[in-house]
């Protein structure tokens, strides 16, 4: 049989538009491929764009705060004449205790200085030298009374306005009227310099003292100190009532509208603001239940209310990323519900319960609000020895510099911040490794 004209024509129709609709195919996944590599693009520049603002971010940070952990101070030779160290004689802590130090670190400068005659000259002559070097003499000579009566060359801390001269954050080149240092100052500076008088060294006040007025005396100790304890005051309370809850709700409570109104209840409170919690804390813990103001453990108190809806939910995740087979398997053996839930459920969700709570107190520890409300800003100089003495925490000591119009402040607002995010460093590599740790495979 022979093909007609007719089915040829088909034949060749039907080749042209399967050839037609091949190309379409092609054009359509030519056209998706280009979509799906812009998308990949668009992906890795955002990426990009973040990390860009990130490095940014952190290095502007450890540029202003590095400078933090070096302190200048100036050597001078400090007599200290033995008859206004002791009484009758006989250097005692007594006597030391009520001798002028800060009157021998001045006739030092003077000696230094012996041109200096003015008494406004004088001032300016001794805020070369900082307030707390008098203090620093001090306990010099109560750990080595045998100084008495010698000229000691002493190591004291320079003025925060000296230190930052020596740091390059004060132009000398400007006129002296926008600058915090005469050109007196400067000039003293410059001697004390070319006499070898003056370097700087590790700043061990800003990791061993608590806060000051003065910039070259304040430190992050105790405010480093308050964190911790309320933390573990957080920790203490958040975790095994969160921990409880979760189990309860996931493995023991009824399916009712009872729960389902917990349910709800808690996952509006992991949303509610934290200066809420402050009000809370305010109003019940200091107020009716009378816990110390500016305490670390009212502050525990509120971070862990902040912190247990987080717990909760991440604690109820966990619980359901256990297999129901492991149940069953143990209900199958004869074992009740608490020691299926106890001894097979727990033990393998108890890594995600971790994680969350140790994500959950991360991020109680960088909020300031509910800190403030219950007193937590207090000016505190001395370090705290437990949850029940005053202290402040880290977010509200970067808070309390960066509100302070002294430019030495800047560093250590800086600095306060770089403690911080160890701090957050820290917690969320806890997380990491008490995952791997504990983490068990089915």
């Amino acid at each position: 049989m022979t093909d007609t004209p007719m089915s040829g024509e088909r034949e060749v129709r039907r080749g042209l538009s399967r050839a037609d609709t091949m190309e379409t195919v092609r054009k359509g996944l030519r056209a998706r491929y280009a979509a799906e590599r812009r998308f990949i693009w668009y992906g890795r520049i955002s990426i990009a764009i973040a990390l860009g603002f990130l490095i940014l971010l952190v290095g502007s940070i450890l540029y202003r705060g590095t400078s933090a952990i070096t302190q200048t101070k100036i050597l001078l030779p400090v007599e200290l004449p033995l008859e206004k160290l002791s009484i009758d004689g006989e250097v005692t802590a007594e006597s030391l205790q009520k001798a002028d130090f800060g009157g021998f670190i001045k006739a030092s400068l003077r000696n230094q200085f012996p041109d200096v005659k003015k008494r406004r000259d004088r001032r300016a002559l001794y805020q070369l030298v900082s307030s707390g070097a008098t203090y620093e003499l001090r306990d010099r000579v109560i750990a080595d009374p045998s100084l008495a009566g010698q000229t000691v060359d002493v190591w004291l801390t320079a003025s925060d306005d000296i230190d930052m001269l020596d740091k390059g954050y004060i132009d000398r080149d400007i006129d002296s009227t926008g600058r915090r240092v005469s050109d007196q100052q400067i000039a003293w500076y410059d001697k004390l310099i070319a006499d070898g008088r003056l370097e700087r060294t590790f700043n061990t006040t800003f990791f061993t003292s608590g806060d000051s007025r003065e910039p070259e005396q304040a430190g992050i100790l105790g405010a480093a100190l308050g964190s911790f304890y309320t933390l573990l005051v957080t920790l203490v309370l958040a975790f095994p009532l969160g921990v409880t809850t979760a189990v309860y709700l996931e493995e023991f409570a009824p399916k009712n509208k009872w729960t389902d109104l917990i349910e709800v209840n808690i996952n509006n409170l992991a949303a509610v603001p934290s200066i809420i919690f402050g009000l809370l804390g305010l109003a019940v813990f200091l107020n009716v239940v009378g816990l110390p103001r500016s305490a670390p453990l009212a502050g525990g108190v509120v971070r862990a209310l902040m912190t247990l809806p987080t717990i909760i939910i991440a604690g109820r995740a966990a619980l359901k990323a256990v297999p129901p087979s492991i149940r069953e398997a143990a209900l199958g053996v004869g074992a009740s519900r608490l020691q299926t839930v106890t001894h097979h459920v727990l033990p393998l969700a108890m890594p995600g319960m971790l994680t969350g709570s140790i994500i959950g107190m991360a991020q109680a520890l960088g909020e300031t609000a509910p800190l403030l409300m219950i007193g937590m800003v207090a000016f505190i100089v001395d370090l705290p020895g437990g949850p029940l003495d005053p202290a402040t925490v880290l977010p509200v000591q970067v808070y309390i510099w960066a509100d302070s119009p002294e430019r030495a402040f800047v560093e250590r607002t800086s600095a306060g911040i770089i403690v911080l995010l160890l701090f957050l460093v820290v917690m969320n590599l806890s997380a990491v490794m008490l995952r791997k740790r504990f983490e068990r495979r089915w």
